[in-house]
């Protein structure tokens, strides 16, 4: 499929200050060979204007977003949904869908409140380099 350009394509918006959230993007980068994904920090005026309009807060990113043919992923579902995207064997771990709600929403939100005491946070957002930046819709910083 290679990387597009339009908003309304596979995207996955993390928080580029979140190692967590880092690692998951490296890892979608080294998996996704077909570059099916683009990407955008949550930090960026993209994942900005995408929390704002599904009504999430703007300062806090508890929640990747992961959107796929149109359909728009949070949480447990957002990682589901990323893996089912993925060649080979990794759709296994998209199966984590398929949880109910009352077991995967609080597993998730206690992974996501403590992420940064857990696995810590850097001091600046990602900045992609050249080759990288390609795979980016909106790769700066919101003003």
């Amino acid at each position: 499929m290679g990387t597009c350009k339009q908003p309304d394509c596979d995207l996955i918006v993390f928080d580029g200050e979140c190692v967590l959230c880092s690692h998951f993007f490296q890892f979608m980068l080294r998996h996704d060979r077909a570059q099916r994904f683009s990407f955008a920090t949550a930090q960026s005026a993209l994942g900005q204007q995408l929390y704002r309009e599904r009504g999430l807060p703007t300062d806090d990113f508890e929640t990747n977003l992961v959107i796929v043919d149109g359909q728009t992923y949070q949480r447990l579902d957002a990682f589901a949904a990323a893996m089912r995207a993925l060649p080979g064997l990794w759709w296994i771990l998209g199966l984590c869908r398929f949880l109910p709600v009352w077991l995967k929403d609080p597993m998730y939100h206690a992974v996501a409140r403590n992420r940064y005491r857990l696995f810590g946070r850097t001091e600046t957002c990602l900045v992609p380099d050249a080759d990288l930046r390609a795979r980016f819709l909106d790769w700066k910083p919101a003003p």
